[in-house]
């Protein structure tokens, strides 16, 4: 069972004045995805914090999938893949892009999504919306898939051909 951090970034979730449906959502799907989520973290939308996070999680090993959801858009506060870039070892361009092709038979807004995916260490991290719909379309579209990367990552098989 591959563990599981979800990290919120939002100014407004961080101070109390929203609720945080978008974590709960990442929680739902890798639970039912037989994922176990082992941490929950929230943060206001700050660069530093975010990477030293990321750093914590993946540098102890204390997860093996990073979750993020927010902090994707073009809004000035919205750093969440640069800071997810500035902890980078590997990128990892096929599953942003997978999502942002997911998302785009749904809305043309999809392309204006700026999520990464990177991995550090033993550790893959994956950018999600803020949006709960968002967050559910996209990570229901790449769970699978992320199994087996992560199978790859850890060491647990060595093998991609299909037979």
């Amino acid at each position: 069972m591959f563990r599981v951090a979800i990290i919120t970034l939002s100014d407004k979730g961080y101070a109390g004045e929203r609720e945080d449906k978008s974590g709960e959502v990442i929680r739902e799907v890798v639970t039912k995805n037989g994922y176990e989520a082992v941490s929950y973290t929230l943060l206001p939308d700050d660069r530093t914090m975010l990477a030293n996070e990321l750093r914590r999680l993946c540098d102890n090993d204390l997860a093996d999938l990073i979750l993020t959801t927010g902090g994707t858009g073009f809004s000035p506060r919205d750093i969440t893949p640069e800071a997810t870039l500035d902890v980078a070892q590997k990128l990892v361009p096929g599953i942003p892009e997978a999502m942002r092709y997911s998302s785009l038979q749904i809305t043309k807004r999809a392309m204006l999504s700026r999520s990464v995916a990177a991995i550090r260490e033993k550790a893959l991290i994956v950018n999600l919306p803020g949006s709960p719909n968002a967050v559910r379309e996209n990570l229901e579209y790449i769970i699978a898939e992320l199994h087996h990367g992560l199978e790859i990552l850890k060491g647990k098989t060595d093998e991609c051909a299909r037979i």
